[in-house]
């Protein structure tokens, strides 16, 4: 099941909470409604792995538990924070800016995702439990092509 709410939450923030499931076709369908179309192939896979994360690693498939994504357009950002019922992980340092710091080795398939989310986004910012994503992409002055078309 998924829950919409179009009431504002804070600054004009609207929520979308669904659960554990990796059907997420019409979630990303309504969390990108907003962008523009030469954005979003690259954040759609980008929210993606974000919510692919938060499904299976946070709350494993669980569909008793949620996955909460708030989304927002201000000042000329694109905001998304994803939230998790599950345990947390030790999320990355935010320090680094490098996104090939988040490669993973080649005999892992772990932190492909992570990778990604940095290549993609231009704020990736996790609370300090592990439980919850903050994706910012910013639409002005800082404009460039996306990485995928």
């Amino acid at each position: 099941m998924i829950t919409i709410s179009s009431r504002p939450v804070g600054r004009n923030w609207s929520t979308i909470s669904f659960a554990s499931t990796l059907y997420l076709c019409s979630i990303l369908d309504l969390l990108l409604a907003e962008v523009p179309g030469r954005l979003q192939a690259e954040l759609r896979l980008g929210l993606q792995e974000a919510l692919v994360n938060a499904a299976k690693h946070g709350n494993k498939l669980d569909p008793g538990k949620v996955v909460i994504v708030r989304f927002s357009y201000t000042d000329d950002h694109y905001w998304w924070i994803i939230s998790d019922q599950g345990c947390g992980f030790d999320r990355p340092c935010d320090c680094n800016p490098d996104p090939e710091a988040y490669l993973p080795s080649v005999e892992s398939e772990n932190g492909r995702g992570t990778c990604i989310l940095y290549k993609i986004f231009d704020r990736v910012i996790w609370n300090a439990a592990g439980t919850e994503l903050r994706l910012g992409k910013q639409m002005g002055s800082r404009f460039r092509l996306p990485l995928l078309n």
